[in-house]
């Protein structure tokens, strides 16, 4: 669970549950500063005169607010639409590309307007009828260290369980899920975790769980019958890197039960950045090892238009087949989604 070190409400949230659950969660805890705001202004409370400091208190920080766009921004591959249950998440993975999204919002936000952005969820349904409509619940943000106190996870998989036409997806690097796994979710939720090797999580990924830990919540997860992706990314090509990307799904196949309901799904995600990720990234992570040289790689525009530098055609296709093969080995009633 995340204990921040100040909480920041937004005008007029204490309205709302949720707002009220957290102020009572840590009304009493002497460490946490408190601090109701006037106008809205965030950035002024939290301490930090550069950007590397700026992030670090941003990363303890909690704001209560709402969530008040009036459309939803699509989220292509993973769903058809994002659900705006809260932006940036607690963890220090250095490549991540929250880090560029959200340089100047590094801190965590709770929305606390979870009916309402539940029944504008209901509207997108509504509008696909008779298809099927998908929201990912985590596309600028790890939801599940604030779940125990913002519940916002709880209401939406029981939300979907009751939804005809609607699903929900998340993805975490985290591992407390307890609270989830005794809910009614009637298939509609798939819960994905993000896994890679222990040298990317410990190098790369600090304040997160560690990887076992994480496939022991899947496994929970699993035996509460919930459809259950992994998320392999990003990919990092190193030495020894087959045998190390190898193991870990080993390790998975290992502890899975022996009679899934549902087929695992895989996304696997090779590492990518843009100049302007690399630049900041390197102002937060000035001693960071993430392997970002341009003569090593090859630029390539993507879907938005900007450019990223991704690995050679060569090298990629190596990688794709490489997973590919071994998940079909490994799993051979998995689905993998896509390899990119």
């Amino acid at each position: 669970m995340f204990v921040p070190q100040r909480i920041l409400f937004e005008k007029n949230v204490m309205g709302y549950d949720i707002a009220q659950n957290i102020y009572n969660e840590f009304k009493d805890n002497k460490k946490i500063e408190i601090i109701d705001l006037s106008s809205n202004r965030i950035k002024q409370h939290i301490p930090g005169d550069n950007i590397y400091d700026f992030y670090r208190n941003g990363k303890n920080t909690l704001v209560v607010g709402t969530q008040k766009a009036s459309k939803f921004q699509t989220c292509k591959p993973s769903a058809h639409y994002q659900l705006p249950l809260l932006s940036g998440c607690i963890g220090h993975c250095q490549y991540c590309y929250l880090n560029t999204n959200l340089s100047d919002k590094p801190y965590v936000k709770i929305n606390v307007n979870i009916d309402d952005i539940l029944s504008k969820a209901q509207g997108y349904i509504d509008e696909r009828i008779p298809a099927s409509t998908i929201f990912e619940g985590s596309s600028t943000s790890d939801p599940l260290p604030v779940e125990p106190y913002s519940n916002l996870l709880k209401k939406s998989i029981k939300f979907f369980a009751n939804s005809d036409h609607g699903r929900f997806r998340f993805v975490t690097k985290f591992a407390d899920i307890d609270s989830l796994l005794n809910i009614e979710h009637n298939d509609k939720t798939e819960i994905r975790f993000t896994i890679n090797t222990q040298k990317v999580r410990d190098n790369f990924e600090v304040r997160t769980a560690n990887i076992n830990d994480r496939i022991d919540a899947s496994i929970k997860a699993i035996k509460s019958d919930y459809p259950v992706g992994f998320i392999i990314a990003p990919v990092f090509i190193y030495d020894g890197w087959k045998d190390e990307y190898k193991q870990i799904l080993l390790d998975l196949k290992n502890k899975l039960p022996s009679d899934l309901k549902h087929p695992l799904t895989f996304e696997v995600i090779s590492h990518r950045y843009t100049m302007r990720a690399k630049n900041i990234i390197n102002q937060i992570f000035p001693d960071n090892t993430l392997p970002m040289t341009e003569e090593e790689r090859t630029f390539k525009y993507g879907q938005f238009g900007y450019g990223k530098y991704v690995y050679p055609k060569e090298e990629l296709n190596n990688l794709k087949e490489f997973f590919k093969t071994t998940i079909e080995e490994i799993f051979p009633n998995g689905k993998i989604k896509y390899i990119i």
